[in-house]
């Protein structure tokens, strides 16, 4: 699998109540719903110009926070295809993968790529291109993670493991 996508670029500690802001968690319920207000305190531009098929590159311990699911959700929703960052929380890095959206952890590339440009991920051979044709490397995801966001997340893939859909 590889995607080529738009880069919107953010920070170090971006944390789940910039990402799905806190005052929706209890009033916003719907998927879709969810996908209008991602990154509203983060990123004005972002909530009002995201594309599917596009991709967040952030810093070091991007997701840290609360552990509300919304915050991984809502950039699913609004079609994020993938999200580069030095690290990750522990917690949203699960939610990631129980959501099928596709995460790396690759230090060198987030520092090569800048925000408005395209990068190209290369899920099978583990390469991320920027714009400029600088390649870094990052471990392919072991088969069962791949099936996890093959099938779009971990319910539809057990489901589908058992024969329930």
């Amino acid at each position: 699998m590889a995607i080529k996508g738009k880069v919107w670029k953010y920070g170090d500690d971006v944390n789940t109540d910039v990402i799905f802001p806190g005052k929706y968690t209890y009033t916003i319920k719907e998927r879709a719903d969810m996908a209008k207000v991602a990154c509203e305190d983060l990123d004005p531009e972002f909530n009002k110009n995201a594309q599917p098929g596009e991709i967040i590159v952030g810093g070091k311990n991007w997701g840290c926070g609360s552990s509300r699911e919304q915050a991984v959700t809502c950039l699913k929703e609004r079609g994020i295809a993938a999200i580069i960052a030095k690290s990750f929380a522990r917690i949203y890095y699960r939610n990631c993968l129980n959501e099928g959206l596709p995460i790396i952890v690759c230090p060198d590339a987030v520092g090569a790529i800048n925000a408005g440009e395209d990068a190209e991920i290369d899920f099978d051979a583990g390469t991320i291109t920027t714009a400029r044709g600088e390649k870094f490397s990052f471990p392919p995801y072991p088969e069962f993670v791949q099936g996890l966001i093959r099938d779009g997340g971990l319910i539809p893939h057990v489901k589908k493991e058992l024969g329930l859909s």
